[in-house]
Formats: C-alpha cells, sequence, structure tokens
C-alpha cells in the first residue's frame, strides 16, 4: 500500500457533513469549484484526497466566523453542525517535503465559503519524511548533556529587560545569573541585532563571562543566543557562537519559516531553541488556525531541540489542560517503532514562579530520565525575586524537591525562606 498523509480537522458548516468533507478534499487535491477536462476517474483515483472519517461533534446556532455561506438549494431552516473530518493524501501528491505539505493540510481551506470554522487537529506522516528531515539533533537527551542537567527539570531565565540593554550590561546580568545557580539563559525573542547591542559585541562577551564561570565551578549554563534573521546571517551567527564556545541558538519560528530552520539544522552543530512568538495567530480562535499538537511536528521535524509551550496560569489566554497536552505531545514520537524519535523539549515560560511547580510536576509524571523532563523559565519568577535572583533559583529548586517528595509549598516553605519569600511575592 502507498504511504499515505493524514490530516484531522474541526469544522463547522451549514452544509451536509458529507458534502463539505468533499469539497475540502476536492480543493486541497484534483478537484476545484468545477470539473475541469483533464480530471479523470483514473486520475482522481490515485491522486484525490480521501474522506477517511467523519464524527459529527453537535450543533451550533450561530456561525463562529463571519463570511460563510449556505448550500445553493437552501430554503427554509438549516442546522449549522460541527464535526471532526479526516482526510489523506497520497505522500506522492507533495513528497516528503515539509512547506508542500503546509500548503496541503493548511492551505485554501480556512476562508472556504461553507465553513464558519474549520481548525487543523493533527497531522499523521508517514516516515519517509525522515528520509529528507533530520528532526532535533540534541532534543531531551542531548540538552540534559549540554547543561550537565539530570534528575530535574531543567531551571531557566529570559534576559530583562528585553531590549535596551547594552552588550555589557547583558554580560553582567548573565554572569549575575549564572552566578545565583540557573541552568539556562536565553535572549528575549525581541533582542537579536539591534544597533544599541548588536549580536557580534553581545555573543562574545556573554560567552566570555560564561567560560570564565565554567573554569571556576566547572558547570557552563547553556546560552541560547537569538540568531533570528536571514538565511546567510542565521548561519553566521550560528557559527560565531559555535566559534566562542557556545552551545545553543535561537530562533522565532514564526518569524523564519520552515525551509529556513531546515537549512540551519542542517548546518547546526549546536542546540537549537524554537520560540513560537506569533503562535496566538494560529491558536486563539476556536474555529481556525491549528492546534499546537499539529503545529509542533513540523517543526520538530524540521530540527528544533526545545520549543515553548507557555505554562501553567500564564499570563496568557492559553488554558493549563492545552499547555500539558502540548508538553506531553513534545515527549512523544511522531513516528511508530522502529523510527519513533523526534522528541524535543517543552519550555515553559510566561508568568512562572515557583507557585505553579506542584501542577506541572503532577500533570507531568515522570519522564524518560526519572523526572519531569522540561525547560522551567521564569523571568520575573527570578530576577524580581525580593532576595535577589539567587533566592529565586533557589526557590525553584525549592519547589520541585517538595514536589517531588510530595510535600505541600507553604508546609515545605516552613524551613525555607527563598521558598517561602516567593509564594509571598508571586501570585499565580
Amino acid at each position: 500500500m502507498k504511504p499515505r498523509v493524514q490530516a484531522r480537522y474541526w469544522i463547522e458548516t451549514a452544509y451536509p457533513l458529507q458534502d463539505a468533507a468533499a469539497i475540502m478534499a476536492g480543493e486541497q487535491s484534483t478537484g476545484t469549484f468545477v470539473r475541469v477536462p483533464g480530471e479523470t476517474d483514473e486520475l482522481r483515483e490515485l491522486y484525490a484526497a480521501r474522506v477517511e472519517q467523519i464524527v459529527e461533534t453537535g450543533v451550533v446556532e450561530s456561525p463562529s466566523l463571519a463570511g460563510s455561506g449556505l448550500p445553493r438549494a437552501h430554503s427554509g431552516p438549516f442546522t449549522r453542525r460541527t464535526a471532526e473530518v479526516t482526510l489523506s493524501w497520497p505522500l506522492e501528491n507533495m513528497g516528503p517535503s515539509l512547506p508542500n505539505l503546509l500548503a496541503t493540510v493548511a492551505g485554501n481551506l480556512f476562508e472556504l465559503k461553507p465553513f464558519s470554522g474549520l481548525k487543523l487537529l493533527d497531522v499523521t506522516l508517514p516516515p519517509a519524511f525522515l528520509s529528507r528531515y533530520q528532526g532535533p539533533q540534541f532534543g531531551v537527551s542531548g540538552t540534559r548533556q549540554l547543561t550537565g542537567v539530570y534528575g530535574r527539570p531543567v531551571i531557566g531565565t529570559i534576559l530583562k529587560p528585553s531590549v535596551g540593554m547594552t552588550p555589557e550590561q547583558t554580560a553582567a546580568q548573565v554572569k549575575s545569573l549564572a552566578e545565583a545557580g540557573v541552568d539556562f539563559i536565553k535572549d528575549d525573542e525581541l533582542q537579536a541585532d539591534g544597533p544599541h547591542c548588536p549580536f557580534d559585541q553581545r555573543v562574545p562577551a556573554v560567552l566570555r563571562v560564561l567560560e570564565e564561570f565554567a573554569q571556576k565551578t566547572g558547570k557552563r549554563p547553556m546560552y541560547a543566543a537569538n540568531i533570528t534573521g536571514e538565511i546567510d546571517q542565521m548561519l553566521q551567527r550560528h557559527d560565531l557562537v559555535l566559534a566562542e564556545g557556545g552551545t545553543c541558538v535561537m530562533v522565532s519560528l514564526n518569524s523564519i519559516g520552515l525551509p529556513a530552520l531546515t537549512a540551519l539544522r542542517r548546518h547546526a552543530q549546536l542546540a537549537i531553541h524554537g520560540h513560537r512568538n506569533g503562535w496566538g495567530m494560529f491558536s486563539r480562535s476556536h474555529a481556525t488556525g491549528m492546534s499546537f499538537i499539529a503545529y509542533q511536528k513540523f517543526w520538530r521535524l524540521a530540527g528544533i531541540d526545545h520549543v515553548h509551550v507557555n505554562g501553567l496560569r500564564n499570563k496568557f489566554c492559553e488554558e493549563d489542560s492545552s499547555v500539558i497536552a502540548s508538553a506531553r505531545e513534545c515527549l512523544t514520537p511522531m513516528f511508530p517503532a522502529p523510527h519513533a524519535g523526534c522528541e524535543v523539549m517543552p519550555v515553559f515560560s510566561s508568568g512562572q514562579s515557583a507557585r505553579q511547580v506542584p501542577d506541572t510536576f503532577r500533570a507531568l509524571g515522570n519522564g524518560s530520565s526519572g523526572c519531569v523532563d522540561l525547560i522551567y523559565a521564569c523571568g520575573g519568577g527570578i530576577l524580581a525575586h525580593p532576595q535577589g535572583a539567587s533566592a529565586g533559583v533557589r526557590s525553584l529548586h525549592q519547589a520541585w524537591e517538595a514536589a517531588a517528595a510530595g510535600i505541600p509549598l507553604p508546609e515545605y516553605a516552613l524551613q525555607h525562606a527563598e521558598l517561602r519569600t516567593a509564594l509571598e511575592a508571586f501570585i499565580s
């Protein structure tokens, strides 16, 4: 049997569900609004998308999105239904190509008039994609090796303020964070190569202080330098980080696109930290866009090693259940054995502090290394701790210790001043 790509969608439509699904399949394969010469039955049999499943999920009283239409034969009352629809395509329609896969499963569907709602929920890919794409180079186990952190989450932070610091000020903050005991430090996505903080000055300054810290202590925090830019710029910036002894680079995924990430991955000798800023364009509406479950598969296959999943009780609008589902998916193999692989490290961020630790621990359970596999990135949760950054880092370690031992935070805080202060200072 020839390999096929599958995609699952949520739809909302006034059309009969079978007709609506057929419109989706035709639009994204051999058909258009009318049958054309050359669209033979033989061609359709070989290359048309198939409707694999339709599961009706309910009815709605009014359209979720404006601009939808009614069937031409409509007269009188009608029912607007919701359903989950699974389509499949022969792999040879697009080949093992991520850009063309995206055009197929997430192309001219979202604006089709028969739909008052349409969202991509998931994709299932044949292992043939592994013949062209490398997936993560480091992933979970490689990140633990590079950071030297085992048996607990990687404790991380973000350089703040996001913009405005000079290279020297940035390096000074990194030095203080390293001395505070943090494992992972990242540039903010807004700071790449601004004239007040040029990349080729900031990165050597930062990595110099980390090298000095490593010489004194034997520990080298991972620094994710934001190399986002044109492809040639990203490759040059990667090489500068490598030459200066760095271990990680960061890119804004939605800004650079899949082909650019693929080019970077083929070149890279460093871990790639994937930031999903702009993700709300795809996710905020329940009625359009795509789920993170689908979204992250494209980027994992292209080669990221870490990806942001938000955090519990975050400052954005994502629900906790969605955050946890996203993190679990990052740690789930994309392909069946013997291929499997492509697991990446989920990054929790956005308003995180010691307070969210127990719920995060309970929701994710034990990871492959005997603990929760994630980067727990706290900006204000470390830098704004009333007793300083060192106390902020210690409060996080204490919170994870309490969670792993099953001890409530307030009880553990009685004997741990840094945690006690964090619980008083940060309200989640």
